[in-house]
């Protein structure tokens, strides 16, 4: 049970009402819009709980709070971490503070993260990275963003969301298509795709690029190995294991993400496999670190810095009577990851024998 006193918050009286944030500030405001019935038991939970209204907590930033709060999927993600920057530049020069919430692409955690923000009357929520591909799941959060937007709240996204926000739109889909034709170009045909968490638009979309593209040569996205993990380094290394065991005559694998990239790489680095010699890699957002890796990386550049500037300055702007969308474009940037499909491709050597090559001190070459 929520302790009374200072550290009580006005979504504590919420959840033990039963009612959404949004409608327990109505209740206790004596503002329109809610019921009697609804009103009576927020105030008496209310009054049960201790919970006293912090005068200030009321205002809402659509012209007094000086906080931004910004949602992103994974923090530690350079991705993120980029785009975060381009959020702090604007706010730094209108005067604003940033906070920073981790929702791990989890929607149920989003969801409390933008409760927590809207109880804390920040002015403006920001949400970056993916939206999720059945809108059912974002419907509570488009609600609760609706009605913080109604109460004067500013909101705005990167990435394909279903909550009828602004929104800045990574070229997701186009990029997918010219990393899927550089590999093709390239004459590679036998490709797998590390593909990250199901269940996201941004997965989603950066699959159907890479399928465009190779319905122009002929073939199916269904005839290649998608395996998906965590939209991680580490799930790059689960995907990259999953495709060498499963898919050892593989020549290019298409991370969906640098971070999954990264881990790809280290894989067949500790597998031996040379890149892009014997299997070609390509990532999607050229962070920072992609061109420094050995070898760089080829990937899908996305201006994340002004992504994040986007966004703030679209919520910024007075709200229009119609969602905006902003487009980013992208550039394939191609390094020493990638290169010509080999003439034949050796299978991956069974994990036994590299084991017994490496103990004897000698690597076990792939079978031809």
């Amino acid at each position: 049970m929520p302790k009374p006193g200072p550290r009580l918050r006005l979504i504590d009286v919420a959840e033990r009402a039963g009612v959404s944030l949004a409608t327990a500030s109505r209740a206790l405001a004596g503002r329109d819009g809610v019921s009697e019935e609804v009103a009576q038991r927020v105030r008496q939970v209310s009054q049960e709980l201790g919970y006293v209204a912090n005068p200030y907590a009321r205002t809402l930033a659509g012209g007094a709070s000086s906080t931004v709060g910004l949602v992103v999927h994974q923090v530690d993600d350079p991705y993120f971490s980029e785009i975060a920057g381009g959020v702090i530049q604007v706010a730094a020069e209108e005067g604003l503070l940033v906070q920073i919430c981790h929702s791990g692409r989890d929607p149920d955690a989003e969801l409390r993260q933008l409760r927590h923000l809207i109880a804390q009357r920040v002015g403006i929520i920001l949400i970056a990275g993916s939206g999720y591909d059945d809108a059912r799941i974002e419907a509570e959060a488009r609600a609760e963003l609706a009605e913080f937007q109604r109460q004067g709240g500013r909101v705005a996204v990167i990435g394909r969301h279903a909550l009828g926000v602004d929104a800045v739109l990574p070229d997701n889909e186009a990029g997918g298509r010219a990393l899927g034709e550089h590999l093709l170009d390239l004459g590679h045909r036998r490709i797998a795709v590390a593909a990250g968490t199901a269940g996201l638009t941004t997965v989603a979309d950066r699959l159907a690029g890479v399928a465009s593209a190779l319905r122009r040569h002929g073939l199916s996205l269904d005839d290649l190995p998608v395996v998906h993990s965590d939209f991680t380094r580490d799930g790059g290394r689960v995907a990259a294991e999953q495709i060498l065991r499963d898919h050892p005559d593989t020549t290019a694998i298409v991370a969906l993400n640098d971070a999954m990239a990264i881990g790809v790489l280290s894989t067949l680095r500790a597998h031996r496999i040379p890149v892009p010699e014997r299997i070609s890699v390509v990532g999607f957002d050229d962070v920072a670190v992609a061109a420094d890796l050995a070898p760089s990386l080829t990937t899908i550049r996305l201006p994340m810095t002004d992504m994040g500037r986007m966004a703030l300055s679209l919520a910024l702007k007075p709200r229009p009577t119609r969602p905006r969308r902003r487009p980013t474009g992208h550039l394939l940037v191609v390094r020493d990851s990638t290169g010509p499909a080999p003439a034949t491709a050796p299978t991956v050597a069974p994990a036994a024998d590299r084991a017994a090559g490496h103990r004897a001190g000698t690597l076990a070459q792939p079978a031809t």
